[in-house]
């Protein structure tokens, strides 16, 4: 299970890699990213599928970020997250949150060994929205539930 202290680590770093970020903005990682946004995170976009997104540059992968970003959020597929991690590493990044709201969502069981065997801090599940300060109702209620049944990250 995640840590509590690993969640708000993450969420304390102010430059983050948003990778998996879709081109359709009605797609819920568009929300996402837009929330880190509005919470003023600087936010980088990660996808080889656009040159930019909402104004910002895209890049193809997180070695090609300048300046460097100190953690990456990841909402993509298990299959991709997997070599995600390995390009976080050696892109030197050490905070990495693997998204999940339902199923497997971004989460590999490799990656989390990976990124533990190679001390990177890792938030292997989990949804950001249910972390922020002054979230919304349904992502407290969530919260509320996961701490009801001891589900939530101490």
């Amino acid at each position: 299970m995640t840590s509590r202290r690993a969640i708000d680590d993450f969420l304390a770093a102010k430059r983050l890699a948003i990778v998996g970020v879709s081109r359709n903005p009605k797609d819920f990682t568009r929300t996402l990213f837009s929330e880190f946004r509005r919470r003023g995170y600087d936010v980088v976009p990660v996808t080889p599928l656009a040159s930019e997104l909402d104004g910002l540059r895209c890049y193809s992968r997180v070695q090609d970020i300048a300046p460097p970003v100190e953690g990456a959020l990841l909402l993509t597929s298990p299959a991709v997250t997997d070599g995600v991690v390995q390009d976080c590493a050696s892109a030197g990044i050490r905070r990495v949150w693997m998204y999940r709201a339902g199923g497997a969502g971004a989460v590999s069981p490799n990656a989390i060994v990976f990124c533990e065997l190679n001390g990177m801090q890792v938030v292997g599940g989990e949804c950001p929205f249910m972390f922020f300060p002054q979230t919304g109702g349904v992502h407290r209620f969530h919260g509320f539930l996961r701490r009801l049944f001891g589900r939530y990250p101490r």
